[in-house]
């Protein structure tokens, strides 16, 4: 297995991961229980969930308008971007 099938594989399990933490988050504000911390919440972005997260706030319309994940999600997600376009441009030259 390469490298790339290998970072494919984790960023995918990552985002799926940050996704159902944010619906349960979710499911957990709406019943009133014990949330899941903010900090725990950005630490998954942090770790390349921040599609999974953009999904999340979207789909179940949660965070949406706290400024740390409505520009912070953003702002990592296209920090990571730039990272691997120019991982990987560095490998391909």
């Amino acid at each position: 297995m390469d490298i790339y099938t290998v970072l494919f594989i984790y960023l995918e399990a990552v985002n799926l991961l940050t996704l159902a933490v944010f619906g349960l988050d979710k499911r957990r504000a709406k019943v009133h229980r014990e949330r899941i911390p903010e900090a725990v919440l950005m630490a998954l972005v942090a770790l390349g969930g921040g599609v999974g997260a953009l999904a999340g706030m979207f789909l179940f319309r949660h965070k949406t308008r706290k400024k740390l994940f409505s520009v912070g999600v953003p702002v990592i997600l296209l920090c990571q971007i730039g990272f691997f376009l120019c991982l990987f441009w560095a490998v391909s030259h």
